[in-house]
């Protein structure tokens, strides 16, 4: 059963990813993203990092002295990080209009997650640690989405971490 869900979350992942109507889902990704997160994609740059531990989500405000999009950017990911760890993931589903991979497992194994956030200098950070393997294989699978759906050009190969 689990490996039959993980063949179905992988296969959906690649056919998103190869779907031409993916470059027009984009805009309304951002659109949906700049209503639930409280600021402009325009203004920010997003990251999602992927390490063996777990992985991490970046924001950052373009202009160093944007402090409005940063003050708005650490809201919202402190935000994140409680929802997140309480096992409630109802922003990203508002953001891209499904459940994205990853997410079911990671709200089961909600008490086998860490979310820390960070504030940088332009915004911050949700650093997200596990032990758990297949929590660990459930982030990947979400922050993989993420790299795709935001169109970020991240690596979606483990990197070393920080």
């Amino acid at each position: 059963m689990k490996t039959s869900l993980t063949l179905l979350l992988a296969i959906g992942f690649m056919a998103h990813a190869q779907d031409p109507t993916h470059a027009s889902h984009h805009p309304d990704v951002d659109q949906r993203g700049d209503q639930v997160m409280g600021f402009s994609h325009e203004k920010t740059t997003h990251h999602f990092r992927l390490y063996a531990d777990g992985g991490a989500i970046e924001v950052e405000a373009k202009d160093p002295q944007d402090t409005e999009s940063r003050d708005q950017i650490q809201m919202h990911l402190g935000h994140i990080a409680r929802m997140f760890a309480e096992g409630n993931f109802n922003a990203p589903m508002l953001v891209h209009a499904q459940t994205p991979p990853g997410v079911p497992v990671l709200e089961r194994l909600k008490n086998e997650v860490t979310y820390r956030f960070e504030k940088t200098d332009r915004g911050g950070r949700v650093r997200i640690t596990t032990k758990n393997a297949e929590a660990l294989k459930g982030l990947h699978e979400f922050l993989r989405f993420q790299i795709s759906d935001h169109a970020t050009g991240d690596p979606a190969k483990v990197q070393q971490g920080r």
